[in-house]
Protein backbone atom coordinates (compact mmCIF):
# COMPACT_ATOMS: atom_id res chain seq x y z
CA UNK A 1 0.00 0.00 0.00
CA UNK A 2 1.19 3.87 -0.53
CA UNK A 3 0.24 7.01 1.01
CA UNK A 4 1.05 10.11 -0.67
CA UNK A 5 0.97 13.89 1.33
CA UNK A 6 0.27 16.50 -0.94
CA UNK A 7 1.63 19.29 1.78
CA UNK A 8 2.15 22.98 1.01
CA UNK A 9 6.09 22.60 0.66
CA UNK A 10 6.78 19.10 0.04
CA UNK A 11 4.92 16.13 -1.46
CA UNK A 12 5.81 12.58 0.07
CA UNK A 13 5.19 9.03 -0.32
CA UNK A 14 5.42 6.21 1.94
CA UNK A 15 5.27 2.41 1.02
CA UNK A 16 4.40 0.12 3.33
CA UNK A 17 3.61 -3.75 3.20
CA UNK A 18 1.55 -3.85 6.57
CA UNK A 19 4.37 -4.47 8.65
CA UNK A 20 7.44 -2.47 7.66
CA UNK A 21 8.22 0.39 5.81
CA UNK A 22 9.57 -0.57 2.28
CA UNK A 23 10.01 3.19 1.00
CA UNK A 24 10.00 6.65 2.40
CA UNK A 25 10.56 9.64 0.22
CA UNK A 26 10.43 13.64 0.09
CA UNK A 27 10.43 16.40 -2.28
CA UNK A 28 10.18 19.99 -2.32
CA UNK A 29 7.38 20.88 -4.72
CA UNK A 30 6.50 24.34 -3.12
CA UNK A 31 2.90 23.36 -4.20
CA UNK A 32 1.77 26.20 -1.80
CA UNK A 33 3.90 29.24 -3.71
CA UNK A 34 2.15 32.16 -3.68
CA UNK A 35 -1.09 30.87 -2.75
CA UNK A 36 -2.18 32.43 0.22
CA UNK A 37 -1.87 35.91 -2.16
CA UNK A 38 -3.70 34.92 -4.88
CA UNK A 39 -5.80 31.85 -3.40
CA UNK A 40 -4.72 29.62 -6.36
CA UNK A 41 -2.30 27.16 -7.06
CA UNK A 42 0.21 28.35 -9.57
CA UNK A 43 0.47 26.27 -13.10
CA UNK A 44 4.21 26.41 -12.43
CA UNK A 45 3.52 24.90 -8.70
CA UNK A 46 0.79 22.46 -9.92
CA UNK A 47 3.69 20.93 -12.94
CA UNK A 48 6.60 20.33 -10.17
CA UNK A 49 4.13 18.10 -8.31
CA UNK A 50 2.52 16.29 -10.80
CA UNK A 51 6.37 15.36 -11.87
CA UNK A 52 7.57 14.60 -8.70
CA UNK A 53 4.28 12.34 -8.46
CA UNK A 54 4.61 10.27 -11.73
CA UNK A 55 8.03 9.07 -10.33
CA UNK A 56 6.52 8.36 -7.08
CA UNK A 57 4.02 6.53 -9.51
CA UNK A 58 6.90 4.32 -10.59
CA UNK A 59 8.14 3.58 -7.37
CA UNK A 60 4.59 1.93 -6.25
CA UNK A 61 4.57 0.18 -9.39
CA UNK A 62 8.30 -1.16 -8.77
CA UNK A 63 7.14 -2.58 -4.96
CA UNK A 64 3.60 -4.22 -6.65
CA UNK A 65 1.17 -1.29 -4.63
CA UNK A 66 -2.18 -2.18 -4.99
CA UNK A 67 -3.98 0.54 -2.30
CA UNK A 68 -3.08 3.94 -2.76
CA UNK A 69 -4.52 6.90 -0.71
CA UNK A 70 -3.33 10.22 -1.85
CA UNK A 71 -4.21 13.36 0.17
CA UNK A 72 -4.28 17.13 -0.06
CA UNK A 73 -3.65 19.56 2.95
CA UNK A 74 -3.60 23.40 3.20
CA UNK A 75 -2.74 24.75 -0.02
CA UNK A 76 -5.52 22.86 -2.04
CA UNK A 77 -7.49 24.06 1.00
CA UNK A 78 -7.19 27.29 -0.07
CA UNK A 79 -6.79 27.27 -3.66
CA UNK A 80 -9.81 27.94 -6.03
CA UNK A 81 -8.60 25.75 -9.36
CA UNK A 82 -7.72 23.02 -6.69
CA UNK A 83 -9.96 20.36 -8.89
CA UNK A 84 -8.04 21.20 -11.56
CA UNK A 85 -5.17 20.04 -9.48
CA UNK A 86 -6.82 16.94 -8.67
CA UNK A 87 -7.43 15.95 -12.29
CA UNK A 88 -3.66 16.06 -12.52
CA UNK A 89 -2.59 14.30 -9.51
CA UNK A 90 -5.49 11.72 -10.92
CA UNK A 91 -4.39 10.84 -13.87
CA UNK A 92 -0.42 10.87 -12.91
CA UNK A 93 -0.91 8.42 -9.22
CA UNK A 94 -4.24 6.65 -10.42
CA UNK A 95 -5.85 7.86 -7.14
CA UNK A 96 -7.80 10.86 -6.30
CA UNK A 97 -6.46 13.11 -3.82
CA UNK A 98 -8.88 13.53 -0.54
CA UNK A 99 -8.90 17.02 0.34
CA UNK A 100 -8.00 16.67 4.06
CA UNK A 101 -9.64 19.25 6.71
CA UNK A 102 -7.23 20.80 9.18
CA UNK A 103 -8.85 18.50 11.58
CA UNK A 104 -8.50 15.10 9.86
CA UNK A 105 -4.64 16.34 9.35
CA UNK A 106 -4.22 16.91 12.86
CA UNK A 107 -6.03 13.37 13.62
CA UNK A 108 -4.42 11.17 11.31
CA UNK A 109 -0.99 13.18 11.84
CA UNK A 110 -1.33 12.07 15.76
CA UNK A 111 -2.00 8.41 15.26
CA UNK A 112 0.95 8.50 13.42
CA UNK A 113 3.21 10.38 15.79
CA UNK A 114 2.50 8.44 18.53
CA UNK A 115 2.12 5.07 17.46
CA UNK A 116 5.44 4.17 18.62
CA UNK A 117 5.53 6.05 22.47
CA UNK A 118 4.37 4.92 25.56
CA UNK A 119 0.93 6.40 26.10
CA UNK A 120 2.37 6.55 29.96
CA UNK A 121 4.28 9.51 28.91
CA UNK A 122 1.55 11.43 27.74
CA UNK A 123 -0.96 13.15 27.08
CA UNK A 124 1.35 14.37 24.08
CA UNK A 125 0.69 17.91 22.14
CA UNK A 126 1.49 16.90 18.25
CA UNK A 127 2.48 19.92 16.44
CA UNK A 128 2.70 19.58 12.61
CA UNK A 129 4.60 22.62 11.46
CA UNK A 130 3.55 22.58 7.64
CA UNK A 131 3.82 24.92 4.98
CA UNK A 132 0.57 26.54 4.94
CA UNK A 133 -1.25 25.50 8.37
CA UNK A 134 0.14 24.15 11.59
CA UNK A 135 -1.75 21.23 13.66
CA UNK A 136 -2.36 21.21 16.78
CA UNK A 137 -3.51 17.38 18.20
CA UNK A 138 -4.04 16.49 21.74
CA UNK A 139 -4.50 12.77 23.82
CA UNK A 140 -2.40 10.08 25.61
CA UNK A 141 -4.02 7.03 23.56
CA UNK A 142 -5.85 8.42 20.98
CA UNK A 143 -6.82 11.98 19.65
CA UNK A 144 -8.89 13.75 22.04
CA UNK A 145 -8.75 17.02 20.74
CA UNK A 146 -7.36 18.90 17.21
CA UNK A 147 -7.07 22.15 15.87
CA UNK A 148 -5.21 23.55 12.49
CA UNK A 149 -4.62 26.76 12.35
CA UNK A 150 -3.53 29.19 9.24
CA UNK A 151 0.62 29.53 10.13
CA UNK A 152 3.22 27.83 8.30
CA UNK A 153 6.67 28.33 7.50
CA UNK A 154 5.82 29.43 3.68
CA UNK A 155 3.04 31.46 4.45
CA UNK A 156 4.78 34.04 7.30
CA UNK A 157 7.91 33.78 4.96
CA UNK A 158 5.18 35.33 2.01
CA UNK A 159 3.64 37.61 4.19
CA UNK A 160 6.26 39.04 6.40
CA UNK A 161 10.20 38.47 5.39
CA UNK A 162 11.06 40.51 2.60
CA UNK A 163 14.72 41.42 3.99
CA UNK A 164 17.70 38.85 3.95
CA UNK A 165 18.73 38.24 6.51
CA UNK A 166 15.22 39.38 8.12
CA UNK A 167 14.73 42.58 10.00
CA UNK A 168 13.98 42.70 13.33
CA UNK A 169 10.57 43.80 13.15
CA UNK A 170 9.48 40.94 10.14
CA UNK A 171 10.62 38.39 13.23
CA UNK A 172 8.34 40.30 15.78
CA UNK A 173 5.48 40.04 12.93
CA UNK A 174 6.06 36.03 12.39
CA UNK A 175 6.38 35.35 16.04
CA UNK A 176 3.61 38.03 17.08
CA UNK A 177 0.92 36.04 14.67
CA UNK A 178 1.90 33.02 15.70
CA UNK A 179 1.50 33.98 19.19
CA UNK A 180 -2.08 35.29 18.57
CA UNK A 181 -2.81 31.46 16.87
CA UNK A 182 -1.75 29.61 19.40
CA UNK A 183 -4.13 31.69 21.92
CA UNK A 184 -6.43 30.35 19.72
CA UNK A 185 -5.21 26.37 20.48
CA UNK A 186 -4.52 27.55 24.43
CA UNK A 187 -8.64 28.72 24.15
CA UNK A 188 -9.95 25.72 22.34
CA UNK A 189 -7.58 22.98 23.75
CA UNK A 190 -7.23 24.59 27.31
CA UNK A 191 -5.95 20.89 27.98
CA UNK A 192 -2.67 21.52 25.88
CA UNK A 193 -1.92 23.68 28.32
CA UNK A 194 -1.21 20.05 30.47
CA UNK A 195 0.52 18.21 27.97
CA UNK A 196 3.64 15.85 29.43
CA UNK A 197 5.15 15.65 26.27
CA UNK A 198 5.54 17.49 23.05
CA UNK A 199 5.98 15.44 19.76
CA UNK A 200 6.85 17.93 16.75
CA UNK A 201 7.05 16.69 13.46
CA UNK A 202 7.90 17.99 9.57
CA UNK A 203 10.58 19.24 8.49
CA UNK A 204 11.35 22.55 10.62
CA UNK A 205 11.34 20.63 13.27
CA UNK A 206 13.49 17.41 11.57
CA UNK A 207 15.99 20.75 10.10
CA UNK A 208 16.41 22.34 13.20
CA UNK A 209 17.06 18.59 14.42
CA UNK A 210 19.93 17.93 12.05
CA UNK A 211 21.54 21.85 11.92
CA UNK A 212 21.81 20.99 15.91
CA UNK A 213 23.26 17.37 15.75
CA UNK A 214 25.25 18.26 12.83
CA UNK A 215 23.85 15.95 9.73
CA UNK A 216 26.09 16.57 6.47
CA UNK A 217 23.51 13.97 5.36
CA UNK A 218 19.69 13.23 6.23
CA UNK A 219 19.86 10.15 8.70
CA UNK A 220 16.40 9.28 9.61
CA UNK A 221 17.59 6.84 12.58
CA UNK A 222 19.28 9.56 14.24
CA UNK A 223 16.96 12.48 13.76
CA UNK A 224 13.91 10.18 14.94
CA UNK A 225 13.27 10.62 18.74
CA UNK A 226 15.81 12.97 19.02
CA UNK A 227 14.98 14.89 22.01
CA UNK A 228 15.85 19.02 20.91
CA UNK A 229 15.78 21.19 23.97
CA UNK A 230 14.37 24.15 24.22
CA UNK A 231 18.16 26.06 24.54
CA UNK A 232 19.12 24.26 21.44
CA UNK A 233 16.02 25.26 19.77
CA UNK A 234 16.82 28.66 20.61
CA UNK A 235 20.35 28.67 19.65
CA UNK A 236 19.03 27.21 16.27
CA UNK A 237 16.57 30.00 15.92
CA UNK A 238 19.30 32.69 16.41
CA UNK A 239 21.93 31.36 14.25
CA UNK A 240 19.27 30.82 11.09
CA UNK A 241 17.31 34.15 11.79
CA UNK A 242 20.67 36.16 11.70
CA UNK A 243 22.23 34.74 8.81
CA UNK A 244 21.70 35.13 5.09
CA UNK A 245 20.04 32.78 2.28
CA UNK A 246 23.57 32.43 1.19
CA UNK A 247 25.12 31.37 4.78
CA UNK A 248 21.94 29.61 5.98
CA UNK A 249 22.68 26.97 3.07
CA UNK A 250 25.91 26.04 4.42
CA UNK A 251 24.55 24.90 8.26
CA UNK A 252 25.05 20.61 7.82
CA UNK A 253 21.43 19.22 7.90
CA UNK A 254 19.24 22.02 5.85
CA UNK A 255 18.26 20.79 2.53
CA UNK A 256 18.26 23.56 -0.33
CA UNK A 257 14.42 23.91 -0.72
CA UNK A 258 14.42 25.31 2.84
CA UNK A 259 17.00 27.59 3.27
CA UNK A 260 14.49 30.41 2.34
CA UNK A 261 11.17 29.47 4.61
CA UNK A 262 13.10 27.72 7.86
CA UNK A 263 13.01 31.13 9.55
CA UNK A 264 9.04 31.34 9.08
CA UNK A 265 9.17 27.60 10.58
CA UNK A 266 11.47 28.52 13.47
CA UNK A 267 9.14 31.13 14.59
CA UNK A 268 6.58 28.94 14.99
CA UNK A 269 8.41 26.01 16.78
CA UNK A 270 10.25 28.61 19.00
CA UNK A 271 7.18 30.31 20.08
CA UNK A 272 5.80 26.98 20.63
CA UNK A 273 7.96 26.21 23.08
CA UNK A 274 7.95 29.65 24.81
CA UNK A 275 4.24 29.87 25.06
CA UNK A 276 3.56 26.29 25.94
CA UNK A 277 6.50 26.33 28.28
CA UNK A 278 8.32 23.39 27.03
CA UNK A 279 11.92 22.25 28.15
CA UNK A 280 11.81 20.01 25.30
CA UNK A 281 10.83 18.61 21.56
CA UNK A 282 10.47 15.05 21.36
CA UNK A 283 11.14 14.68 16.92
CA UNK A 284 9.15 12.60 14.97
CA UNK A 285 9.50 11.15 11.42
CA UNK A 286 6.30 9.34 11.64
CA UNK A 287 3.83 11.71 10.98
CA UNK A 288 0.35 11.65 8.60
CA UNK A 289 1.93 9.76 6.24
CA UNK A 290 2.11 6.89 9.23
CA UNK A 291 -1.91 7.59 9.61
CA UNK A 292 -2.44 7.64 6.40
CA UNK A 293 -1.24 4.29 6.07
CA UNK A 294 -2.54 2.75 9.10
CA UNK A 295 -5.76 3.40 8.07
CA UNK A 296 -5.13 1.48 4.85
CA UNK A 297 -4.91 -1.29 7.11
CA UNK A 298 -8.60 -1.06 9.03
Amino acid sequence: MAAVDCGTNSTRLLVHDGAKTLERQMTITRLGEDVDATRRLAPEAINRTVECLKGYRQVMDRFGVERVRVTATSAARDAGNREEFFDAVEAAVGSRPELLSGLDEGKLSFTGATAELDPNTGPFLVVDIGGGSTEFAYGSRECEAALSVDVGCVRLTEKYIESDPPEPEELLACLSITKAHLDDVARLIPQALQAKTFVGLAGTVSSAAAVEIGLAEYDRERIHHFELSKQAVEDVYRTLVTESCEDRAHNPGLEEGRVDVIVGGMCILVMVMRYFAFEKCLVSESDILDGLASSLLE
